[in-house]
Order: C-alpha cells, then structure tokens, then sequence
C-alpha cells in the first residue's frame, strides 16, 4: 500500500492487515470536539506534551482511520492488534501527528 506522506497519510498494520490513516481537516474537528479544544493549535500544544493515554490514542488512531477512509469506531480500534502493541501504536500516533503538523521527517533532504 502505497501511502503519500505530502497529504498526511501513514500506514499502520492493524490485526494483521495494513491500514491507510489521515489525519484530515474533519480528523482533525473530530479530535477538537473529542478533547474540548477550541482550535488546531490548543491540539498540537495537547499532543506536544508527549503525555498520551491509552484512550488518546485509540481516539488518534481511529480518527486517522476514519480520515483515511475507514469506517471503524473508536470501541472497534480499542479491540485491534497492533503491531507492536501499546508501543506500537504510539508509534503510530507520533507518525500521524508529524504528518499532520510537520515534523522531522518533513525536513527537506533528509531521507
């Protein structure tokens, strides 16, 4: 599967099958409305801490599920196994959030 990191999209390998994931602009409304934050920027701060629950990324993860074109709630990514595990899927939340907000693999001429 091929996924195009200059609009945002990740991929993730959930129960054994791989998974595009988006954090698009409704992804992103979604994930305001679900932490009680007025604008992307009081979200970046939130997840800038570094400081994410087991719920928060189950809400991460779905969300880039969902922007990517998955039909799958959030109760649905809680029951997934991930590759990985729980370090696994922080994995893949840090990889949405520095896709969606920019990050050190946005730097230009890196690899």
């Amino acid at each position: 599967m091929a996924v195009n990191r200059r609009r945002g999209e990740v991929e993730a390998v959930l129960n054994g099958q791989p998974h595009r994931l988006c954090l698009t602009l409704g992804a992103l409304a979604e994930l305001e409305d679900a932490f009680a934050l007025e604008d992307v920027a009081s979200l970046a701060q939130r997840f800038g801490s570094g400081r994410l629950s087991a719920r928060d990324l189950t809400r991460i993860i779905g969300a880039g599920l969902r922007g990517g074109g998955s039909p799958a709630t959030d109760d649905e990514v809680a029951a997934m196994a991930i590759e990985g595990g729980a370090a696994g899927a922080a994995r893949i939340a840090a990889d949405l959030l520095a896709a969606a907000f920019g990050g050190p693999e946005e730097t230009p001429g890196r690899p």
